[in-house]
């Protein structure tokens, strides 16, 4: 789960819901165990209730792109499929360059090979 991209709408769900049932939850969604644990530590006191409430407030107010920089390491899953995708396209019209270039007697096969192989490692 840490690992995972976190949804805004979850961490405000589990924050806002720290108002009436456990507070601290999400604190763990969001990868923060010690601070998880710290709510649950006070969950004698108002103050997990009220920081809960505050925050869930916060998570519905920051736009997705200000969400994604605090909790998932400024990668927004727009962006990053955008960019696989221009990233692939790029790749493809290399590669049909490279593969016209060697149709024309341009380049060797050794060569269209070294090149092939150079512009497939761009692709992570």
């Amino acid at each position: 789960m840490f690992n995972q991209r976190k949804s805004r709408s979850i961490a405000a769900i589990l924050a806002l819901s720290g108002t009436v049932t456990i507070s601290g939850l999400h604190k763990f969604y969001l990868g923060q165990p010690l601070w998880g644990v710290l709510y649950v530590l006070l969950s004698w006191t108002p103050i997990p209730k009220v920081a809960s409430a505050i925050e869930g407030v916060w998570f519905l107010a920051q736009d997705e792109e200000a969400f994604d920089r605090h909790f998932n390491l400024g990668k927004s899953a727009i962006k990053n499929s955008q960019f696989a995708s221009n990233q692939v396209s790029t790749v493809a019209q290399g590669l049909r360059e490279l593969e016209s270039l060697r149709q024309d007697g341009l380049i060797s096969e050794y060569e269209f090979e070294q090149k092939r192989r150079q512009l497939l490692e761009h692709i992570s």
